[in-house]
């Protein structure tokens, strides 16, 4: 089987067009289509792009960028390193930190240490690197990418503790990789006399330095961005130019110091509460994406194919088998003694930490600069990395649903509504939910159109759905239902043509189209429609400041489902049913569901529907005396007032829970 692969990748072909502008454009259309078919197909990005750069590297021979970019692949891999350290300390909020329980904090520390000292270990002894090499490898692999673990936790539904440990974990860890790797780099060298102390000190000085210029940089554009002195539209693209300044100024005044200067910028502008920067994100969430499906493509079409074989070599496979069952598992478990931590949680923990996109790009940067001096066992860096990225990417992507289920950490409560508007209607509607005992979420991009959340208590939180960073900050396996309500008809469409793969189109809604121009261009096939007869959401508003009530009724044997609708005001609105076993199911136009003895059902009702059982109310509380119709107007207004939200105090910073 060996010969056999040596034979295949030796007589590769020839490439397409030898032509610097066809690899690069060949090389970024297959990172998109690749993230593409991940997102449709619901696999991990990191195979797919594997994969592909295989195919059109070393196998078809198609494209080489290494062989086609010359002197310009180094430098578009260190940039493209550098926003990617940036991009991942910008997720850093130091406030969600605070609510780290104890064996969080331990993972990220004594844990991220001893897998550093037992994986450099397994990297010198196992697959044979030099002491500097094991050890930069060691503090590369600490991390578990973000980008693959908070996908495979909402493919789990992992119950909330566990699920926290896993993201924090990565989301904390990610950044300092790289840094980790600096500085034992370094330090071996000083160890083994190929550096003076004098030259050490200067590296740490310098490192100090390079902190102090992103902190600089962080607060003198916090500072232009909250005073105005930037227009909006050039916001984003003076960051992207600044992170790319602050790097190589940093590296040009000490070698490696570059990734520390953009890792401290992101850190502190995550910290500045700018009201601005969510506005940045997604131009940065693009910019990301598209250089990590490139750089990914570019990094695995370019391995060489003796190296992409000696993967299979038995020292390789050895490693990759003692980080996945030793050096893993004994991180964990000695890091969380004395905590909280059952050992179910512990095991799994244990297993799962699958390593990401960052840890193979920054493997390419350090193999480089690494080859240049002169440690030539380098060369296969990017071959072991890949490696352990895609087994681990494999074996934890399949295996974590699986273990999770036979050590009973999946949640069972899978009726949590996240609705996606904030409105008067939206705010009844989670209540009447929440009243039931269903986990609710209300996001909304605005703070305002939160309002009557906030007074009725209802949980909610400021931001995007649709960005990519949302799943940094709120969790959102507890939610099995989607509803878009937004007054934008558009927006509506997007948010559920974007989640159909997660959640499957049967659990992803939308209140109606408005009649008007937009409903005409909207060709996106989006959620469901909501309510029976379906109704838009600004019609719903409107009802609901007309004094309209959503009430609960239960169907019982003595009155029938059949009763029920026959009795009912023709213009009340059915929303949902709450089954007897805790589920619930919402009425559409598209089929007609019916409810049974022990089933709730909840419903949009009329003013005059209420002023009716209101008379009924007041004839039974006060005999024959005849009720005057101001009697019943006045009681009828002081119950629409309960209704009406207060607005609260101060609003938070956007991204923040409301």
């Amino acid at each position: 089987m060996y010969d056999t692969l040596v034979f295949i990748l030796e007589g590769k072909g020839v490439p397409l067009f030898d032509s610097l502008l066809f690899d690069l454009l060949l090389v970024i259309l297959i990172g998109m289509l690749s993230q593409w078919i991940a997102w449709r197909y619901r696999m991990p990005a990191i195979v797919v792009m594997s994969v592909a750069g295989l195919l059109v590297g070393p196998f078809f021979g198609w494209i080489d960028p290494q062989e086609t970019m010359g002197d310009l692949f180094s430098p578009i891999i260190t940039f493209a390193v550098a926003i990617i350290l940036f991009e991942g300390s910008l997720n850093l909020d130091i406030r969600e930190i605070r609510g780290f329980s104890r064996p969080v904090g331990r993972i990220v520390t004594i844990g991220a240490f001893i897998a550093w000292i037992a994986g450099s270990l397994a990297a010198h002894y196992l697959a044979g690197l030099s002491w500097e090499v094991a050890f930069i490898i060691g503090g590369l692999f600490i991390v578990t990418g973000p980008t693959v673990i908070l996908p495979l936790l909402r493919q789990a539904r992992l119950k909330p503790r566990v699920a926290a440990i896993l993201k924090w974990e990565g989301i904390v860890v990610d950044p300092f990789g790289a840094l980790v790797a600096v500085f034992a780099f370094e330090f071996i060298k000083f160890l083994q006399a190929e550096v003076s102390l004098k030259s050490l000190l200067l590296f740490f000085a310098a490192s100090a330095f390079a902190v102090l210029i992103g902190w600089a940089a962080a607060r003198l554009m916090g500072y232009a961005f909250e005073r105005g002195s930037i227009p909006e539209f050039l916001k984003a693209p003076i960051l992207f130019v600044v992170v790319l300044f602050t790097f190589v100024f940093s590296d040009e005044i000490m070698h490696e110091t570059g990734l520390l200067a953009v890792t401290a910028m992101g850190l502190t502008m995550a910290n500045l509460r700018l009201t601005t920067l969510n506005d940045v994100r997604h131009f940065k969430e693009n910019i990301s994406v598209l250089l990590i499906s490139g750089i990914f493509v570019m990094l695995t079409a370019s391995l060489d194919a003796g190296i992409l074989v000696d993967i299979l070599n038995p020292h390789i496979l050895l490693y990759v088998a003692a980080m996945l069952f030793v050096v893993r598992p004994l991180s964990i478990w000695v890091s969380t003694i004395g905590t909280e931590l059952t050992w179910k949680e512990r095991t799994l923990v244990g297993w799962i930490s699958p390593r990401g996109i960052v840890a193979l790009t920054v493997s390419g940067y350090f193999a480089s600069i690494l080859v240049n001096d002169g440690y030539q066992d380098a060369e296969m860096l990017t071959a072991l990395t890949f490696a352990l990225v895609l087994s681990t990417v494999v074996l934890h992507g399949f295996s974590i649903g699986w273990l999770a289920r036979k050590l009973n950490l999946t949640t069972t409560d899978e009726s949590g509504v996240l609705v996606v508007g904030g409105s008067r209607f939206a705010s009844a509607f989670a209540k009447s939910l929440q009243d039931t005992g269903h986990e609710i979420l209300i996001i909304d991009q605005s703070w305002g159109a939160l309002a009557d959340a906030r007074k009725q208590s209802i949980p909610s939180y400021v931001g995007d759905i649709l960005s990519e960073q949302i799943e940094y900050h709120i969790d959102l396996t507890p939610f099995r239902f989607m509803i878009a309500m937004t007054k934008s008809d558009r927006y509506n469409a997007h948010v559920c043509a974007d989640f159909a793969p997660d959640l499957g189109r049967q659990h992803l809604f939308q209140t109606a189209v408005q009649s008007g121009d937009e409903a005409q261009s909207i060709a996106i096939s989006g959620g469901q429609i909501l309510f029976s007869p379906a109704i838009s959401i600004v019609e719903l508003d409107e009802r609901v400041n007309a004094g309209h009530l959503i009430r609960k009724t239960s169907i019982t044997k003595q009155y029938s489902y059949t009763q029920y609708l026959r009795e009912r005001d023709d213009t009340s609105i059915l929303i949902c049913i709450l089954r007897s076993d805790g589920t619930m199911e919402f009425f559409t136009p598209e089929k007609e569901i019916q409810a049974a003895a022990g089933d709730s059902i909840l419903a949009l009702t009329s003013p005059a529907k209420n002023v009716a059982r209101i008379k009924e109310r007041l004839m039974e509380e006060n005999g024959e005396r005849h009720i005057s119709d101001d009697e019943i107007e006045e009681l009828f207004k002081e119950n629409v007032e309960k209704e009406k939200p207060q607005i609260p105090g101060e609003a938070p910073r956007s991204g923040q829970e409301a």
